[in-house]
């Protein structure tokens, strides 16, 4: 973004911010911005760039990416800060690929080590280099290496601590730098000041220097030689050792500080522009290497004057206004080339390699998408999908014809955040709006509101019961009618009988003698059928079997809808002699928490109603269960709340549909007369 061409032949870099929800990166976000010198410095800057929207600032919480750009002694960057909510996290889920380097921001808080520990795997799973950046240094107290040590079982790698604090009245005031083995004072929004190591922490300094030392030597045998043989490495080796194991994600670097007074800023700038891999290597990992024309989707945003933009990551080329792209959707032209500033888009030049920027009218484009200017591209990698949705409301318009504006906007909607997803119930006629949690959605309709002025009302949506029978019985169905010249004649003896769990419906005859003409048994079946969307109880009739066993018909007055209809008679006067029963559709789910949070969820899922099958030690997860259970869907709703609620936001779950089973008593009873008031309103 900006100007075209690399800054001292070095390709920009792009940084993104992550974390658990409260961490402060969108205040570190601005802090980089203003020692950058892109905004002004101090806390009056705050809030200037990041969570901008009336959403974000409605709910104190990033609900969208940020985007900005800054240059730093003559390297260019480009800073994606992504929400911390799991609600909200898919807008970063989908951008991480085209990222050089993550930062991690965290604070020393046990409750968040869970929500810490999901942000890393993810980070470690793509293979993405990423800096652990603990946050509110200023308000946090102990020992640093105790900290480090309880923060170890959140990383797949190895934690590198790469600076001690200077404690003074039992506040941090500077830090010694490992690595360097310099010793600086904070400054509120300045660069730190120089110092001597004080005496009282030269040992430790010391201590935790060899501890960083022999981290980097478990993946460098002569730096193991080295150490064993009471040889002291050159600063030079060590920070190529740094530089190396950083890239290959061997190690994870740890620095601190406090965003909000401007502390550790620069050494964490330092860090990226003397650390972090290029474009290059980035396009490499992502098997684009070979490219050259390519970049990532990392957002869609949805604009009223400029329409669709798609933010993308230049990998490799040139991308400029009427340029082909080409992608799985087939060829398009670039309408526009923009750069993008936290709420301000503006048109620029050709966006270079290394550069983000957004790309005009790209409509078959989605996020998580590699594009490029050769006819014939294939991505390697298939976009990011977005986790399945956790939480649905019912949504309507009180208006019938402003339901096209609705699923207009909707789909605008979805298009910039794919973890929503919208679905059409047929059989109950709702639209429903899955998302992530009951905040996203709340989110997704304030931006309805706002952005597209439709105010949709909302309601829990119906779960789709179905009801069958207990018992068999043999009833005759008949429909005779004279008004004047051909009348209407049919009747049929038909035996309706239940059928064994899943087996659906099934129709046959055993009519002797012609007592029913075989041209009229199709009627039967469809007047048989016609009953079948609505039993006795008012909900899909499933697993009947309806054998034709005799009737008959009248040479001049018999049809087809005179059959079809003594058929559905039939269904009428027989089914609720049968002992109709509710069934419930029973969900699937597995579940997955940290283990101290089991029994709680255990307790959980038997006030819902549910079965627990069993759990486990989730593979790859230090100290968290996967249990598996069977919940009614009715039991479902709001379960994502209570389970977050109870796990500090770390909890999730995944759920499909299993099987039926039958429903009795005070709770079935409920939801009959329920659907009666329905049928009748």
């Amino acid at each position: 973004m900006g100007g075209n061409g690399n800054a001292g032949g070095r390709s920009p870099r792009c940084i993104a911010l992550v974390g658990p929800q409260g961490s402060g990166k969108t205040s570190l976000f601005e802090a980089i911005l203003a020692r950058a010198g892109a905004t002004p410095e101090g806390a009056e800057a705050r809030k200037t760039v990041g969570d901008t929207s009336p959403e974000a600032k409605n709910h104190g919480m990033s609900v969208e990416s940020n985007v900005a750009s800054f240059e730093y002694l003559g390297d260019r960057f480009t800073a994606l800060d992504f929400p911390g909510s799991i609600e909200f996290q898919f807008d970063g889920t989908a951008a991480l690929p085209a990222c050089d380097t993550a930062v991690v921001v965290c604070e020393a808080d046990e409750k968040k080590l869970y929500a810490l520990q999901s942000v890393l795997k993810s980070l470690e799973a793509a293979k993405i280099p990423h800096f652990l950046f603990i946050n509110k240094i200023d308000k946090a107290g102990g020992n640093i290496a105790e900290l480090l040590s309880t923060m170890q079982p959140a990383s797949g790698l190895p934690l590198v601590l790469r600076q001690v604090p200077i404690q003074e009245g039992g506040a941090v005031s500077g830090f010694v730098d490992l690595a360097l083995e310099r010793a600086f004072v904070y400054r509120p929004h300045a660069p730190s000041e120089l110092i001597d190591i004080p005496n009282d922490l030269a040992q430790f300094e010391a201590e935790q220097r060899f501890s960083m030392l022999e981290k980097l030597a478990d993946y460098d045998d002569a730096l193991m030689e080295q150490l064993l043989s009471d040889s002291v490495p050159s600063r030079d080796q060590i920070f190529a050792d740094l530089v190396t194991e950083f890239k290959r994600c061997q190690i994870c670097p740890v620095f601190f500080g406090s965003a909000e007074a401007g502390h550790g800023i620069g050494r964490l700038l330092k860090a990226l522009r003397h650390e972090s891999p290029f474009v290059t290597e980035t396009a490499e990992r992502l098997g684009l290497g070979a490219a050259k024309s390519a970049a990532y989707v990392v957002k869609t945003i949805q604009t009223s004057h400029a329409g669709k933009l798609s933010l993308a990551r230049v990998l490799a080329g040139q991308f400029a206004d009427g340029g082909a792209v080409y992608s799985a959707s087939g060829e398009e032209r670039i309408s526009g080339v923009f750069s993008v500033s936290g709420p301000d888009i503006k048109k620029r030049g050709p966006a270079e390699a290394g550069e983000v920027a957004a790309f005009g009218k790209l409509e078959g484009v989605h996020t998580g998408e590699a594009i490029s200017g050769e006819k014939g591209f294939a991505a390697p990698v298939d976009p990011v999908q977005p986790p399945k949705p956790v939480y649905a409301l019912a949504i309507a318009v009180g208006d019938r014809k402003d339901e096209i504006k609705l699923t207009s906007a909707l789909a605008k909607l979805i298009d910039e955040d794919p973890a929503l997803s919208l679905h059409q119930d047929r059989e109950t006629g709702e639209m429903v709006l899955w998302g992530q949690g009951e905040m996203h959605l709340r989110v997704a309709l304030e931006k309805l509101a706002r952005r597209f002025g439709v105010k949709a009302e909302t309601r829990r949506r119906q779960i789709p019961y179905r009801e069958t029978i207990r018992k068999s019985v043999e009833v005759r169905g008949r429909h005779k009618k004279q008004s004047g010249g051909h009348g209407q004649f049919g009747d049929v003896l038909v035996e309706i009988r239940p059928q064994p769990r899943g087996e659906g419906f099934a129709f046959t005859e055993v009519v002797t003698g012609g007592a029913v003409p075989r041209n009229y048994f199709g009627a039967v079946e469809a007047g048989v059928r016609d009953y079948l969307s609505g039993g006795p109880l008012g909900f899909p009739v499933v697993d009947v079997a309806v054998t034709l066993k005799d009737g008959s018909y009248h040479t001049v007055d018999s049809s087809d809808q005179a059959f079809r209809l003594a058929g559905r008679l039939a269904m009428v006067e027989g089914m609720p002699k049968c002992q109709p029963v509710l069934l419930e559709p029973v969900a699937a789910v597995s579940i997955s928490v940290p283990t101290e949070a089991t029994a709680k969820v255990n307790g959980m899922i038997s006030a819902r109603r549910g079965q627990i099958l069993g759990f486990d030690a989730r593979p790859g997860w230090t100290a968290w269960d996967t249990i598996e259970a069977h919940i009614p869907e009715a039991e479902i709703h709001d379960l994502i709340i209570e389970l977050r609620s109870a796990t500090a936001g770390a909890g999730h779950f995944k759920a499909e549909f299993d099987h039926l089973i039958e429903l009795s008593g005070r709770v079935a009873d409920q939801i009959v007369a329920e659907r009666s008031q329905q049928r009748s309103a």
